[in-house]
């Protein structure tokens, strides 16, 4: 086999394997099934004025597109687990804020209240990809501020 003819074979496998991953992604399949759903473009006014003023001020602060307003709503040392991806403090958190979730749309279908905060069913539509899909974000508040954000995908 020529050595052109072998290059050729690597880039096809190489190809057919990253095909392979990005439509197995936890993402990919999320977006997916929202393609499928009837989902409500506005938040759910219930679930809305159930939620604590800090995790009512990360929604609003999404709205507004405003990522100092959402800073503000953490603790200092605060930590946001995005689909396993960690953020810890107000600076990495407002950079990854800039970077991933302004500019976004996110609609509040539910909550359910626990122990240290609530968990949010919401659909997330960041600006210019394929389309939305729907997650789970679990807040920890404590001191009327967010220690902890966890999200994943519904």
């Amino acid at each position: 086999m020529s050595a052109l003819r072998k290059a050729a074979v690597v880039v096809a496998i190489a190809v057919a394997a990253l095909t392979v991953t990005i439509m197995t992604s936890d993402y990919v399949r999320a977006v997916a099934k929202e393609a499928v759903r009837d989902t409500p473009s506005a938040h759910d006014p219930a679930a809305l004025a159930a939620l604590e003023p800090a995790v009512r001020g990360y929604v609003e602060a999404v709205d507004a597109g405003d990522p100092d307003a959402l800073v503000t709503v953490f603790a200092p040392d605060a930590t946001v687990s995005d689909t396993g991806r960690g953020f810890r403090g107000r600076a990495a958190i407002g950079d990854w804020a800039r970077d991933e979730v302004i500019g976004g749309e996110l609609t509040v279908l539910r909550t359910t209240h626990g122990p240290k905060g609530p968990t949010v069913l919401l659909r997330f539509d960041p600006e210019g990809l394929m389309a939305g899909f729907r997650a789970r974000y679990t807040f920890d508040v404590e001191n009327d501020l967010i220690t902890r954000i966890t999200l994943r995908y519904a």
